[in-house]
């Protein structure tokens, strides 16, 4: 599906006719930033409360390793599920899904209010992933999720800042290949925090492109 952003300041766009729904898909970014600090802090504290936290060397281990494990499933996440619509052409509910997820942040690129995961949708995944851990690593959950949402707003602030001005100098070049992305090459440039990942898998622009 192909996009035409729309670059003017303060500019949103829609994603459902119901009023309550398309509320909670918006939020003032600090807002949304906050609730997220406060669930890490609680994930710590629960972490300590369980003894995860006695072996200071092992709980370093887990959290650093939710952080590095965050870039590649912000990888991943923004190359199959986010673009799920390039893979499934002729699917309406490829096109919808992406849309919902993605598909409206490249038509409104400067929409802060869905920069950062609003805290009503960010809770429902943070609750299944939360599920599908405990299953996964028992109890360690607590740690590595707590590193898994740190990666993500470690995200989230790269994110915000390439998209809204003036741009960092340390940042010039995320906010350069973030915009090969958004502008040029929409099937490249899926790292927003790291570019590793799409060293490995390819997926880098054109080197004449990024000067």
């Amino acid at each position: 599906m192909n996009h035409t952003p729309n670059d003017t300041a303060g500019a949103q766009g829609q994603i459902f006719k119901n009023p309550v729904l398309e509320i909670l898909t918006k939020a003032p970014p600090q807002v949304s930033a906050l609730t997220y600090l406060i669930v890490i802090a609680g994930l710590i504290l629960m972490s300590w409360n369980l003894g995860k936290i006695d072996q200071p060397g092992n709980a370093v281990l887990w959290f650093l390793g939710a952080f590095v494990f965050w870039t590649f499933f912000e990888y991943f996440a923004h190359r199959y599920f986010f673009h799920l619509d390039h893979y499934f052409p002729n699917s309406k509910l490829a096109a919808r899904l992406s849309y919902i997820f993605h598909g409206i942040h490249h038509d409104f690129p400067r929409d802060v209010s869905r920069l950062i995961m609003p805290p009503a949708p960010g809770m429902i995944i943070i609750a299944g992933l939360y599920l599908v851990g405990l299953l996964i690593l028992g109890t360690n959950i607590y740690l590595f999720l707590a590193g898994f949402l740190t990666g993500y707003l470690f995200y989230t602030y790269v994110h915000y800042k390439t998209h809204t001005t003036p741009v960092p100098p340390y940042l010039k070049a995320q906010y350069r290949h973030h915009a090969l992305h958004h502008y040029k090459y929409p099937e490249k440039a899926f790292g927003v925090s790291s570019m590793f990942w799409d060293w490995v898998f390819g997926t880098m622009p054109p080197k004449k492109a990024t000067k």
